[in-house]
C-alpha cells in the first residue's frame, strides 16, 4: 500500500470544518485504491498570528518540505488580521517558496446543480500564473500618513515565467480538446502585457494541435458569461487569472464549488490543493458550509499524486450526490450540513 504524507492546514473560519469533513470521503477513495493517506495537522491561522505574530512558524517551509502534498482549508479573519498580512504571511510564502506556478481551477457544473446561467454545456480549465505577476509583492509606500503619500506596486513579469506557465496551458489543452484562450491587456499595458502575447506567439508553432485565441481582459471576462461554451483551456496572469476564476465559480453555482491545485508540474516539492471560496466568518460554526470545493481539491491532489483511478472515482461519487438536492447542503437547495454531506460522498464510494 502507498502511503502519502499529507499535511493538513485547516486555516480560518469555515475552513476547519470543510477540510474535518472533506477528508472522510478522500481518505475512503483512497484506501479503497489501496492508497493510505498519513496526514499531520498544522494549527496555522490568523489565530496564530495573534498568539504569536506570525501566521506560520519561521521554519514553517522547512517543515512543510518533506510532505508529498498540503492540503489547506481557508486564510483569512479580517476582523482581526488584515488580509494582507494573512496572505503574505501563509498562503503566498507557500506558493512562491515551492515554486507552485500553475494555479488550476476547473470550472464545470455538476450533475444537478444548477448555475446563474442558461448554458450548461461548459467545461473550462483555468491556469493562472501563481508566482509573479501583479502578485510580486514589489514595491513599497513613502510619506505615510501625510497628503504626499505615495504608493508603488509594480507588477513583475519575466520570460522564464511567463513562457513556463503558457507551454503547461498548451499542454494541457493538447490533453482537453486542444483550444487555449491566452488573456493579455496589451492594448493598455505595453510592455508586460506585449511581452506575453509575443511569447504566446512564439510558442504556438510548436502546438499545432492546438488551436490558439488572444483575448484582452474585458473581452474575456464578457465571453465567460455570454459564451462560456466555446473556452477550454484559458490561461492568465496572477491578478487576470484571480478574476477570471471567480467568474468561474459564479457561473459553476458558487464558491462552495471552487476547487484548485497549485503545483510545481516538475514535481519535488508539496504541490498545494485548496478550496478558494475563503474563511466565510459570517457562516463559520453553523454546519452550513458547503465541503464540495474541498473534496473536489482532494480528487485533485489524488491524481496530482498518481493516484488517478482513486480521484477518478471520488468524482463519481460526488456527482452521483450533487444530483440528489435534498443531501446538499443549504447554499444549493438542501438540508444537510457540512458533515453529513461529506458522509453520504464517502457511502457513494
Amino acid at each position: 500500500m502507498k502511503d502519502y504524507k499529507i499535511a493538513v492546514i485547516p486555516g480560518d473560519g469555515i475552513g476547519k470544518e470543510v477540510i474535518e469533513a472533506a477528508l472522510i470521503p478522500i481518505r475512503a477513495a483512497a484506501s479503497k485504491h489501496g492508497a493510505k493517506l498519513t496526514e499531520t495537522s498544522f494549527d496555522w491561522s490568523c489565530e496564530t498570528y495573534l498568539k504569536t505574530g506570525r501566521m506560520m512558524p519561521e521554519n514553517g517551509i522547512d517543515t512543510l518540505r518533506d510532505f508529498d502534498s498540503i492540503l489547506l482549508g481557508a486564510v483569512g479573519w479580517p476582523k482581526t488580521v488584515p488580509d494582507s498580512v494573512s496572505l503574505h504571511g501563509l498562503l503566498l510564502p507557500i506558493r512562491k517558496q515551492f515554486d507552485l506556478y500553475a494555479n488550476i481551477r476547473p470550472h464545470r457544473l455538476l450533475p444537478g446543480i444548477s448555475g446563474p446561467l442558461a448554458k450548461s454545456d461548459f467545461d473550462i480549465l483555468c491556469i493562472r500564473e501563481n508566482t509573479e505577476g501583479e502578485y510580486s509583492g514589489a514595491g513599497g509606500r513613502v510619506h505615510v500618513g501625510t497628503p504626499q503619500e505615495v504608493a508603488v506596486e509594480t507588477s513583475i513579469f519575466t520570460r522564464h515565467s511567463v513562457e513556463r506557465i503558457l507551454r503547461f496551458g498548451f499542454e494541457q489543452a493538447r490533453l482537453r480538446r486542444g483550444k487555449l484562450a491566452s488573456t493579455t491587456k496589451s492594448n493598455a499595458q505595453k510592455y508586460t502585457m506585449v511581452m506575453w502575447d509575443e511569447i504566446t506567439e512564439e510558442l504556438a508553432p510548436a502546438y499545432p494541435d492546438v488551436e490558439v485565441t488572444r483575448y484582452h481582459i474585458d473581452a474575456l471576462s464578457a465571453r465567460m458569461i455570454t459564451h462560456p461554451e466555446t473556452l477550454d483551456v484559458v490561461v492568465a496572469s496572477n491578478l487576470f487569472g484571480d478574476i477570471l476564476t471567480d467568474i468561474g465559480a459564479a457561473i459553476q453555482g458558487g464558491l462552495g464549488f471552487a476547487a484548485s491545485a497549485n503545483i510545481n508540474p516538475l514535481g519535488g516539492v508539496p504541490s498545494m490543493f485548496e478550496p478558494v471560496h475563503g474563511s466565510a466568518p459570517d457562516i463559520a460554526g453553523t454546519g452550513a458550509a458547503n465541503p464540495i470545493a474541498t473534496v473536489w481539491s482532494g480528487a485533485m491532489m489524488l491524481d496530482f499524486l498518481g493516484e488517478r483511478e482513486a480521484s477518478a472515482d471520488l468524482l463519481a461519487a460526488l456527482s452521483r450526490i450533487t444530483r440528489r438536492t435534498l443531501l446538499l447542503t443549504p447554499d444549493c437547495g438542501g438540508t444537510s450540513n457540512t458533515f453529513s454531506l461529506a458522509r453520504e460522498i464517502a457511502n457513494a464510494l
